[in-house]
């Protein structure tokens, strides 16, 4: 079965690779020096230090095998990928939001990298996807769980 590819802005792989490189090389000695201060304490069947530490461990190496992987099924969406005639990942859109009578300008990005209060919004957010396709001047409705909003295409850029 073949896995459906991840798509992801240059930023956001920066960001995924940096957090990854992090994990291995600096969250992972200090866990090791944690879990080695903590076993100098003694018996580790009453050690909380040393479960926590563990516990600690665990958690790091299960991000860092889930970064591995969504690096490996991730496609990058460059500048150059990116298109001005329609709303795509990696695109920044103006729009007029009906509801709010005012205009937003928001960035489409993948679902990994989605940040609705920096107005990052996922490709397969219920506004991002009404959004993904749209051309200047349309008018697209995204069905949110707060009811239908409407909005006008006001400026697509990169």
């Amino acid at each position: 079965m073949a896995t459906k590819p991840i798509v992801i802005t240059d930023e956001g792989l920066k960001k995924i690779t940096d957090d990854l490189e992090y994990l291995k090389n600096v969250k992972r000695k200090e866990i090791i020096e944690a879990i080695s201060k903590a076993r100098a304490f003694g018996d580790l069947s009453e050690n909380s230090e040393y479960d926590e530490a563990r516990e600690e461990q665990s958690q790091v190496e299960l991000r860092i095998k889930e970064l591995e992987e969504l690096l490996r099924h991730a496609k990058v969406i460059s500048d150059d990928d990116v298109h001005t005639d329609s709303v795509n990942v990696g695109a920044r859109v103006k729009v007029y939001d009906f509801s709010r009578d005012e205009e937003i300008e928001y960035s489409i990005v993948g679902s990994t990298e989605a940040d609705p209060i920096n107005r990052k919004l996922s490709d397969q957010s219920p506004i991002g996807s009404a959004l993904i396709g749209a051309k200047q001047d349309e008018i697209v409705t995204a069905a949110t769980p707060g009811g239908e909003l409407k909005f006008k295409i006001i400026e697509i850029s990169k």
